[in-house]
């Protein structure tokens, strides 16, 4: 048995009929959702972390392709948790980089929410940390969902290092984006800006915030003090 069998006879043994019918609800897979038409066996992401921690030394690359491209979002979601894996235990910038471009080159599989946060800061983040950034900016330039997610989401690592630059940069760039998991994604970082420079992203947000979709504002304020959030919010900073 192949490695890429394996993982599947793993993951369907986990499978669960009841959770499967509940989450193309939750992962809005539904005929106008933004995650329409993908398929779900019901399996909990702790077992397919479980999944992945037992597999992702011996699959090779050409296997995982193959749950890359599965329809099934638990497929997909368990191969990321192994590419995320392989690359924490990379012995090697050339193995590094061979995982990096990798995931670039299949970014047609990361395509959710879970998908994209699981996976971006954890294996483009370190990979672009001493790198050219600009594939970064044209993901966010891209007009593609869930490439705009990963490239503000990706920041999060730089974000953990106390390089704010880029995470505003892109947030500059999707400020005026129309939807909802792009506001709450940019909101999320800028959060995390302020929880470790609460003055860097009081004056990035003071000449902005009037313009900021309402939700991605209060994501971004979530932690400031009562007085303080509920001035941004009546617009009197």
């Amino acid at each position: 048995m192949q490695v890429y069998e394996a993982v599947i006879e793993d993951l369907q043994k986990a499978a669960n009929a009841e959770k499967a019918a509940f989450l193309p609800r939750f992962f809005q897979a539904l005929p106008g959702g933004y995650g329409e038409g993908d398929r779900f066996i019901g399996v909990t992401v702790p077992d397919q972390r479980r999944t992945a921690r037992k597999h992702y030394r011996s699959i090779t690359l050409t296997e995982l392709l193959g749950l890359f491209e599965s329809s099934f979002h638990e497929h997909r979601l368990t191969a990321l948790f192994i590419l995320v894996a392989k690359y924490e235990k990379a012995v090697d910038e050339n193995e590094r980089e061979l995982l990096a471009g990798f995931y670039l080159a299949n970014l047609d599989a990361v395509n959710n929410w879970d998908l994209v946060d699981s996976s971006a800061y954890k294996i483009l983040g370190p990979f672009l940390e001493h790198r050219d950034r600009s594939v970064l900016y044209d993901l966010a330039r891209s007009r593609h969902l869930w490439r705009e997610r990963i490239a503000i989401i990706t920041t999060y690592y730089f974000i953990k290092k106390g390089q704010f630059k880029d995470t505003f940069e892109i947030a500059d760039l999707l400020i005026n984006h129309e939807h909802d998991l792009i506001h709450k994604a940019v909101g999320w970082m800028l959060r995390e800006v302020g929880n470790r420079d609460y003055e860097a992203e009081f004056n990035f947000l003071k000449p902005r915030y009037k313009d900021m979709p309402r939700t991605m504002l209060r994501y971004a304020i979530e932690k400031f003090v009562p007085a303080t959030r509920k001035q941004f919010l009546k617009g009197t900073i």
